[in-house]
C-alpha cells in the first residue's frame, strides 16, 4: 500500500451484547428452558433440608420425641439425593447448551471476518482481528460452557433461599435482604468500572498481537532498515500498557473480593439477633429462627460463586463485545440488483484516495482502459500505483471522483459479480492446507481436472505439479509438502485463469519469480487471456514494454500515458527510466 494507517475494530455496546445474548438463547430455546426447570427443580430440593430441621425442632420442643427426628429426617436424605441428581441434569444441559451457543458464535465470527473486505482488515491489523478470533472467542467459549450454566445454578438457588426466608418471615427476609447492602453496593461500585477496564485490557492484548505480528512479518526490512531499536520500542509501549490496564482490574478486584467476603456474615448474624429477639417475645418459634439462619448460611456459597462468576464476566463480557462488534464493521458491499455493466470498459474520473491517517494518494486520475487492452502502470515508488490498483479491483472506493465498469461503480458490485468482473493478483500469496486440487478449485468449483491441468500449464506450473507425489492429490501446507513462494504465486495465478475476469489487475504479482520464469508466466498468462484486459503494475521494464500502453504515476498523478515508443520518445519521466533500467538490466 501506498499509505494507511490502523483503525480500531468497533466494539458492541452493552445494549448490543443483550441483543446478542438474547438471539442465542432464542437459538437453542428448549435446551436453555430445559436447564432452567432442572435448575428450579434442584435448588427447590435444596431447600426443603433447612425447613424440615425446623419442623424436627418446633415438633420436638412440642413433645413430639424422637420420633419427629426418624419421621422426617429420611426426607432430608431423599431430597439432598433429589437435588444431586437434579443439578447433574441441569449442568449436563447447561453444558450442552454452551458447546453449541459457543459453535454458533465461532461460525457467525467466522461468516463475518470472510464478509469484511480486504481493506478494512488492512486498516484494523491482522493482531485485533486474531486476538479476537482467539483469545476473546475462548473467553466467551469458557463463559458459555462453563460460567453461564454454574452461574445459572448459583442463581436460582440464591432467589429461592432469599424466597424461603421471607415466606418462613416477610420481617426476617427484610431483614436478611438488608443485610446484603454492602455487597449491592461494591458490586455496583465494581460494575461501573469493570467493563471499561476489560474492554482496555482486552484492546492493549491486541496491541501486542499486532506488534510482534507486524514485527515478524516485516523482519528482514527491520534488519535492512536498522530498525530493531524502533520495533523494540513498539513492543515495550504496547507491554507497558498491558501491564498497566492488568493492574487496574487488579485493583477493582482487590476492592471488591474483601468487601464482600466480610459482608456475608452480617444477614446470618443478624436474623439471628432479630430472631432471638422475636422469639423472645413470642412472635416466632425457634424452629422458624433456626431455619431462616441455615437459609441465609447457604446463601452464603451460591451468592460467594454469583459474585466470582459476575467478576469474570466482566473479562469475557468485554470478549463478548468485542467478538460482537465485528458485526458493525464496515462489511463487503451489499449491493444486490445493482446494474448489470454494459460492457467491459474501465473508466476512471477524477479518481481522488486519502488514507485515514495520511496525506491524499490519488489526487484526481483520469484514466479510460479500454477492453481487451494491456496496460503497464509504472512510477517510482509511492507514486499511488498500489491504491490505484486498489480502486480498479473494487477493493478500495475512491474518496471522490469515480471509478466504473460498463457505467457501473466497481466498488459497488456484489462479491460475485466483481470477481468475474475483475481480479486483483498481488505478491502476497496464500497456499491453503490441502491437496493442490482443493487449492485450484476454491476459483471454480466445478472445474475438471483437464482444466485444472490447463490452468497449471498456462502460468509455468505443470510440470513441477507433475512431478509431485500425489500430482493434483498432494496435500500442500505446513506439516505436509511444502511450496516456496514461486510455487504459491503461481498456483494464485492458475485459479485467476480458472476465474476467468474479464479484467486482470497484477500488482507485482509475478515479483517472487525470478526474471525469466517470471517473462514466461506473464507472456502465458496473456496468451490464456488473450481476450482479456490486463492492467500490470509493473516494477519490471521488460512488462511495459510488452503492453499496448503505458501509464506513468508520480505524486497521486497520471503524468504520461501512450505506447512505450511514444513515451521514449517524449524524453520524458518513462524515457528516463526506460533508460536507467534498459542500461542496467539490459
Amino acid at each position: 500500500m501506498s499509505g494507511g494507517g490502523t483503525w480500531a475494530l468497533p466494539v458492541a455496546d452493552r445494549a448490543g451484547v443483550r441483543r446478542a445474548t438474547v438471539r442465542l438463547v432464542k437459538a437453542d430455546r428448549r435446551l436453555f428452558g430445559a436447564s432452567v426447570g432442572l435448575n428450579v427443580l434442584a435448588a427447590g430440593a435444596g431447600l426443603a433440608g433447612p425447613w424440615l430441621i425446623g419442623r424436627i425442632i418446633d415438633e420436638v420442643r412440642a413433645g413430639q420425641g424422637v420420633g419427629a427426628v426418624d419421621r422426617l429426617a429420611p426426607w432430608i436424605v431423599v431430597c439432598a439425593l433429589a437435588q444431586l441428581l437434579l443439578a447433574r441434569q441441569a449442568r449436563y444441559a447447561g453444558h450442552r447448551f454452551g458447546e453449541r451457543t459457543l459453535a454458533r458464535v465461532r461460525e457467525q465470527y467466522v461468516d463475518r471476518v470472510l464478509a469484511l473486505p480486504a481493506s478494512t482488515v488492512e486498516r484494523a491489523g491482522a493482531g485485533d482481528l486474531t486476538t479476537r478470533g482467539t483469545a476473546d472467542v475462548t473467553d466467551v467459549g469458557t463463559t458459555l460452557r462453563d460460567l453461564g450454566p454454574e452461574l445459572l445454578v448459583n442463581g436460582v438457588q440464591a432467589v429461592a433461599v432469599l424466597g424461603s426466608v421471607c415466606v418462613l418471615s416477610p420481617l426476617l427476609g427484610v431483614l436478611g435482604l438488608l443485610g446484603l447492602t454492602p455487597v449491592w453496593l461494591v458490586l455496583r461500585w465494581y460494575l461501573r468500572r469493570a467493563r471499561d477496564g476489560y474492554l482496555a485490557q482486552g484492546a492493549a492484548t491486541s496491541r501486542i498481537a499486532e506488534a510482534v505480528a507486524a514485527t515478524a512479518a516485516g523482519a528482514r526490512t527491520v534488519e535492512a532498515f536498522r530498525l530493531q531499536d524502533r520495533r523494540t520500542r513498539v513492543s515495550r509501549d504496547a507491554l507497558e500498557e498491558s501491564r498497566r490496564t492488568r493492574l487496574y482490574t487488579l485493583r477493582l478486584r482487590s476492592v471488591f473480593f474483601p468487601v464482600v467476603e466480610t459482608s456475608y456474615a452480617v444477614p446470618a448474624a443478624g436474623v439471628l439477633l432479630l430472631g432471638g429477639w422475636l422469639h423472645g417475645h413470642g412472635l416466632i418459634g425457634v424452629g422458624a429462627v433456626v431455619a431462616a439462619a441455615l437459609y441465609l448460611r447457604q446463601l452464603t456459597e451460591p451468592l460467594d460463586q454469583i459474585l466470582m462468576r459476575v467478576e469474570q464476566l466482566q473479562g469475557s463480557g468485554a470478549s463478548f463485545a468485542r467478538v460482537e462488534g465485528l458485526a458493525a464493521a464496515p462489511g463487503a458491499p451489499v449491493a444486490e440488483g445493482s446494474p448489470e455493466p454494459a460492457d467491459d470498459r474501465i473508466v476512471l474520473r477524477g479518481a481522488r484516495y486519502s488514507y485515514e491517517q495520511g496525506g491524499e494518494v490519488l489526487r484526481g486520475v483520469d484514466l479510460t482502459v479500454r477492453p481487451g487492452e494491456r496496460l503497464a502502470v509504472v512510477g517510482p515508488s509511492g507514486a499511488g500505483k498500489t491504491t490505484l490498483s486498489r480502486l480498479l479491483a473494487g477493493v478500495d472506493a475512491p474518496t471522490s471522483g469515480t471509478v466504473t465498469v460498463g457505467g457501473v461503480p466497481v466498488s459497488s458490485l456484489e462479491p460475485e459479480r466483481l470477481r468475474r468482473q475483475v481480479v486483483l493478483v498481488t505478491q502476497e500469496h496464500h497456499v491453503f492446507l490441502g491437496t493442490v486440487r482443493d487449492n485450484l478449485l476454491l476459483a471454480e468449483p466445478g472445474a475438471s481436472d483437464a482444466e485444472l491441468w490447463a490452468a497449471l500449464r498456462a502460468v509455468g506450473a505443470y510440470d513441477w505439479v507433475r512431478a509431485l507425489p500425489g500430482a493434483l492429490d498432494t496435500v500442500l501446507g505446513p506439516g505436509a509438502h511444502p511450496v516456496d513462494g514461486a510455487g504459491a504465486q503461481q498456483l494464485a495465478l492458475a485459479r485467476v485463469v480458472l476465474a476467468d475476469p474479464h479484467t486482470l489487475v497484477l500488482d507485482e504479482a509475478t515479483a517472487l519469480l525470478d526474471p525469466t520464469t517470471a517473462r514466461h508466466t506473464e507472456r502465458a498468462l496473456a496468451a490464456v487471456l488473450a481476450s482479456r484486459t490486463v492492467i500490470a503494475i509493473a516494477h519490471r521494464l521488460h512488462t511495459a514494454h510488452d503492453a499496448d500502453r503505458v501509464a506513468v504515476m508520480e505524486n497521486g498523478l497520471l503524468t504520461e500515458l501512450g505506447t512505450h515508443d511514444e513515451l521514449v520518445a517524449a524524453q520524458g519521466a518513462y524515457a528516463a527510466l526506460w533508460r536507467t533500467w534498459h542500461g542496467e538490466g539490459g
